[in-house]
Formats: C-alpha cells, structure tokens, sequence
C-alpha cells in the first residue's frame, strides 16, 4: 500500500517547525506524493496570549493562504489547521474570542469570532490535543463525548493523534461517530517516534478496520525531510491488514472524495 497524501504537516509558522511552505511542497514532490496539505498550529502553542486573549494578527497568515498556488511543483495542495479542543465540550481553539477589529486596526461592522475568522479560510482542521490540563478527573465517558463533539465541528475533517494523547475513552463510539459523519481518524507516524503509544495506535486502528471507518495517515512533519515519510504507520497497517479502501491517504482523488462528502 503507497500513501500519495499528507494533510498534518507544520510550517515555520507553528515556530517550532524548520521549514517554508514551499520547501514541504518541493519535499511531497520529491517523495511522488499527489496531495499535500500545511496544517499549522491554531493554539496557544504558537503566540502567548495578552491579557487572556489572542491577537488577530498573529494568526494572520491563515487569513491569507488564499495566495497559495492551488497545484506547485505538480502537487495539489490543500490549506489546513490543526486546532487543539479546549475543554471537555469539545470546543476548538479561538471560539469564545471575538475579533472586533480588522489587521490594518479598524473596527469591524461585523465582528467574529476568531475561530470563524481563521476557518473560513482552511480546507478542513484537524482537531487535536496538546494542553490537557482541562481533562484532569474527567471520565472515560466525558472523553469520549469531547472527541465526538469535536466530530460535529463543520470544519474538522480529522482527528488528530488519538492514539497517543494519554486519554482514556469509548474507542468503538468514537469511530462509530467518525464514520458516521464520513470523517477521518488519523494514524500519525510522529506518534510511534517513542514507541510508548504504538500498542493503543495498533489498537484503534484495528477497531477503524473492523468498524468500517476511514483513517488518515500524516506525517506530522515538521520538517521538510519528514515530509511523505510514513515507514511506521505503514508498516503498522500491513501488519493488521488494514484494508485499503479505507485509507483515505491512498490517492488525492480518494482524500478529495471524503473531504468534499465531509465538509463540502
């Protein structure tokens, strides 16, 4: 089985990646991908926050990805996020702040959240979590309604590295609900860099196999030279069987089909 797409990649952008745009475009060229899609941070983990809230402007280089040539270097590229759920009801990154002025500093005769602001210009978002302090005494049951609310956020597409986020919950209601809304969950080679998560890795993917449910499989680069590298996971999928019609990665037609199902 060959993955021809990566959509979880990093940028300079999310500053503790190395590399530009265009150089992760050269890189899945090289690689003979056919997709490849920048999902930079939208969190807390790119800009500190003044006085509790963020700044429109740092998050500025989502509003205009709009300039990004929709095929370079002969591949199609796709413009993402990757969000970070917030708390237990499943919210994403930036939806309870407002942004009230435009970047040039005018006021808005139609404020938004930010959230709306940086979405409405991304493809798809994949929801992941990073700071899980709010998940502290929470239940297998809470979890797993977390993850299925994230779900039904109209712009996430994928669920990002479940396998080694620490969490405890309902793996079948989870993919039930992934496959249920024709969206992903993701099979992160980064996540078996250390080799503490591959057990839980192998086991969700197993149930998506079993359950009918489609899976994205990612890099996670966040260098150009990790860009279309996917050993692990691949070796992982041939090891349980995974059927290949449900790897949603397996072309750019394929990864389009679910995107335009998913989200339109």
């Amino acid at each position: 089985m060959r993955i021809l797409c990566d959509v979880h990649t990093h940028t300079l952008f999310s500053r503790h990646a190395y590399s530009t745009i265009e150089e992760n475009v050269r890189a899945a060229a090289e690689r003979g991908l056919e997709l490849y899609g920048a999902a930079d941070h939208f969190s807390r983990l790119v800009y500190p926050e003044v006085n509790g809230e963020p700044d429109i402007r740092d998050y500025q280089y989502f509003v205009n990805m709009k300039i990004w040539p929709r095929e370079w270097h002969g591949v199609k590229l796709l413009h993402g996020c990757e969000a970070d759920i917030v708390d237990l009801d499943g919210n994403l990154y930036g939806h309870n702040y407002m942004v009230t002025h435009s970047l040039a500093g005018d006021k808005l005769p139609n404020p938004e959240t930010l959230q709306h602001k940086v979405m409405k210009h991304c493809d798809y978002a994949v929801a992941s979590i990073h700071a899980s302090d709010f998940t502290k005494g929470a239940t297998r049951e809470q979890i797993t309604r977390m993850y299925v609310a994230a779900l039904d956020h109209p712009k996430v597409l994928i669920l990002g590295h479940v396998g080694r986020s620490g969490l405890d919950f309902d793996i079948d209601t989870v993919v039930k609900a992934a496959r249920d809304r024709h969206k992903l969950i993701e099979v992160n080679e980064h996540s078996f860099d250390s080799g503490k998560s591959d057990e839980r890795c192998r086991e969700i993917a197993r149930r998506c196999a079993e359950l009918g449910c489609s899976i994205a499989v990612n890099t996670d680069a966040h260098i150009s030279s990790a860009v279309g590298r996917f050993e692990k996971a691949e070796a992982l999928l041939d090891a349980i069987d995974f059927p290949e019609e449900l790897v949603a990665s397996r072309s750019a037609e394929a990864f389009l089909d679910i995107l335009h199902t998913a989200i339109g």
